[in-house]
C-alpha cells in the first residue's frame, strides 16, 4: 500500500514546533499565558496516548489556550509527505521538513514490539559504498524537535491500543554527528513525565565508528544501547567499504567501544552488513571471529538489501549459513536480521528521502 500527494505546505515558519521547547519551556509559557502549568500533561497525553492530529482535538484543554497553541506553535515539526505499507506491516514514512528537505523514518511490527527506525540527518555524510542514505551526501544535522517528530508522527499512526515500544537510531545519517541534539530528543522520549516514559534500555544508537563521539556517549550516563557498523574485520577491506575508517582506523573504533562496555556494562552490538562475494567469505568469517573473540560482543548480520544503482548482491543462503557457522567457532554470538519492509525500499540501507510516485493520491499529513 502506498500514500501520498503534492505537498501542501509546511505551516507557518513562524510558528515553533511544539516539542522544540524543552517541558519546562512548554509550562512556562503556558503560565504566561494565565493556565496552570499542569495542562502542559494534557497537551502531552494528547500527543503521545490520545493521537491528537491538531490543537483543536485536546478538547479538555480550554479552548482560549488552544486557540493560543494553535497561533504560536505546530504540533508536528515535519508534515507527512508519503506513506508505503509492506505486506508483513513495516511502515516506511517519508517527512517533509519546514524547509522542504525530506527525511525517512521506519515503524516495523514484531508482536508486542513496535520499533520506530529514526533519521538523525538529511542524508549521510560517511559514504558507505552500499548505502543508499549517502548517495546525495549530507545536507544538515536534523533538530532535535525533527528527530523527536519521527517517533511522535510514527506513534500516531499506530492501531489504538498499541504503543512504540523500542527505538533504534539506524536510519539517514551517522548518529554520533548529531549526538547532541540526538540526546535532547531521546532523553525527552524516554521522560517518565514528559515522553512516552520508555526505558533508555529500550533504545539503540548505531554508529559506523566515531571514538570520540563514542567515549563521550559512553561518560553522559545514559543506558542507551551502542551499536557500531563494522561491514569489515580489517583495515584494509574497511578501508573501501567504509570510506571514513581511512581516518579513524578500525583499531580505534573497537577501543572506543571497549571502552563504551567497561563505562556502561552495555554489551556492543557489530552490525555487519553482508555483500555477496565481496565480505562474506569464509576467511572474512574468521578473521570477524578473530577480532571479537574473547569481547562481550554479539554480531547482526544483515544480508545486503539492493539498492538501484549499485553494483553489490545479496549474498547466497548457504554462504550466510556458512559465515554464521565460523562466526561462531570463535565463541561469538551472531544472529541474522530478519529483512523486513524491502518491497518498499523500508530495509537496511535503503532510506534515500526519494518521494516516491503514489498509486493512491491522499491529502499530505492526512491519518487513516
Amino acid at each position: 500500500m502506498q500514500e501520498g500527494g503534492e505537498p501542501q505546505g509546511i505551516e507557518v515558519a513562524s510558528k515553533r514546533p511544539l516539542f522544540g521547547a524543552s517541558a519546562d519551556e512548554l509550562r512556562a509559557w503556558i503560565a504566561e499565558q494565565g493556565h496552570k502549568p499542569y495542562r502542559a500533561k494534557q497537551i502531552q497525553q494528547w500527543a503521545f496516548h490520545r493521537r491528537a492530529k491538531t490543537f483543536a482535538d485536546m478538547t479538555d484543554v480550554p479552548l482560549d489556550l488552544r486557540k493560543k497553541l494553535d497561533a504560536e506553535w505546530t504540533l508536528f515539526a515535519t508534515e507527512l509527505a508519503y506513506r508505503g505499507i509492506a505486506d508483513d506491516g513495516t511502515d516506511k514514512l517519508l517527512l517533509r521538513c519546514r524547509d522542504g528537505r525530506n527525511i525517512e523514518c521506519v515503524s516495523m511490527s514484531d508482536p508486542p514490539r513496535r520499533t520506530v527506525c529514526i533519521s538523525t540527518q538529511v542524508g549521510c555524510g560517511m559514504g558507505c559504498v552500499f548505502c543508499a542514505s549517502g548517495l546525495k551526501g549530507v545536507e544538515r544535522n536534523l533538530t532535535s524537535a525533527e528527530i523527536f517528530d519521527q517517533v511522535l508522527q510514527a506513534q500516531s499512526l499506530l492501531p489504538p491500543g498499541e504503543s512504540i515500544t523500542h527505538v533504534v537510531v539506524m536510519g539517514m545519517g551517522e548518529s554520533l554527528a548529531n549526538l547532541d541534539n540526538l540526546l535532547v530528543a531521546l532523553d525527552r522520549f524516554c521522560s517518565p513525565e514528559d515522553g512516552l516514559g520508555m526505558s533508555q534500555r529500550r533504545v539503540t544508537i548505531s554508529t559506523v565508528g566515531l571514538p570520540a563521539k563514542i567515549r563521550k556517549l559512553a561518560g553522559m550516563d545514559r543506558q542507551y544501547h551502542l551499536a557500531v557498523s563494522l561491514h569489515a574485520p580489517t583495515e584494509a577491506l574497511r578501508d573501501e567499504l567504509v570510506p571514513v575508517n581511512e581516518k579513524v582506523g578500525l583499531a580505534a573504533v573497537m577501543a572506543a567501544a571497549d571502552e563504551y562496555f567497561q563505562i556502561t556494562g552495555r554489551q556492543v552490538t557489530y552490525e555487519y552488513v553482508l555483500l555477496g562475494g565481496v565480505n562474506d567469505r569464509r576467511e572474512h568469517a574468521t578473521a570477524l571471529g578473530k577480532l571479537l573473540k574473547g569481547r562481550k560482543a554479539h554480531v547482526n548480520l544483515i544480508p545486503y538489501n539492493t539498492v538501484a544503482g549499485l553494483p553489490f548482491q545479496r549474498p547466497e543462503p548457504d554462504d550466510v549459513r556458512r559465515f554464521v557457522e565460523t562466526v561462531r567457532r570463535f565463541g561469538v554470538a551472531v544472529t541474522v536480521r530478519r529483512t523486513k519492509g524491502r518491497e518498499i525500499d523500508a530495509a537496511c540501507g535503503q532510506l534515500r528521502r526519494r518521494l516516491e510516485a503514489p498509486s493512491e493520491p491522499v491529502a499530505i499529513g492526512s491519518r487513516p
